[in-house]
């Protein structure tokens, strides 16, 4: 899977010479945390909503209510963006971008092609798009947890399970648990109800259980 499949887009960009009052006003309409900001085609910042509350009027002041007003009611988001931007590329997997948002400790990519803009990539769209499938998050049927499945002669029998009972298996995931080395499958089929599934998969010496969805 590559950022372009995941990204949303297209992307609300704003200029730098945008009031900060009119970029939080676009926020709000728009249900959105980040924006690129763009200038003349070109990538040269981004302002986040943090950056626009922390720009905000403090009590902490000597100024006046109307002063305060007045100098925030001129601030741009030139002001307050972030300059160093990471970006991902369309064509980067989606093991790349993870990386890299990690790797540079960033909730947001935007995605650039050939110098512009094209979408915007937000840890959002890696739980909805990605996430979400591999756990089976919203959707129906039933989840089996296969604990300390070592290596794929277990995986072997927890799928053969599956086939032998003639059920439908929409997704599966193997992933390491926090318990050290170990790891754990979860395969999820359509049916409501896994015990005969659990109960064949533990005759066959697997520390299988049923979850909800």
């Amino acid at each position: 899977m590559l950022a372009r499949h995941i990204m949303t887009s297209p992307v609300f960009t704003v200029p730098p010479d945008m009031p900060v009052l009119e970029a939080t006003r676009l926020m709000k309409e728009k249900n959105i945390s980040r924006l690129p900001v763009v200038d003349k085609g070109k990538l040269v910042g981004i302002a986040t909503k943090d950056r626009l509350l922390r720009a905000a009027p403090s009590n902490a002041t000597s100024l006046s209510l109307h002063e305060l007003h007045y100098l925030y009611g001129k601030l741009t988001v030139a002001e307050i963006m972030q300059r160093k931007v990471v970006v991902a590329k369309p064509d980067d997997t989606m093991e790349a971008c993870v990386r890299l948002a990690q790797d540079n400790h960033v909730g947001c990519l935007p995605v650039v092609e050939d110098g512009r803009v094209v979408g915007i990539l937000t840890t959002n769209d890696l739980f909805y798009v990605v996430m979400n499938p591999i756990l089976g998050i919203g959707e129906g049927g039933s989840r089996i947890a296969v604990r300390r499945c070592a290596n794929a002669g277990e995986i072997g029998k927890a799928i053969q399970c599956v086939v032998d009972m003639g059920l439908d298996l929409t997704n599966a995931a193997y992933m390491p648990s926090r318990r050290g080395d170990e790891k754990d499958l979860f395969l999820h089929i359509s049916e409501d109800n896994p015990d005969k599934l659990v109960e064949c998969m533990k005759a066959k010496g697997l520390d299988a259980e049923g979850r909800a969805r």
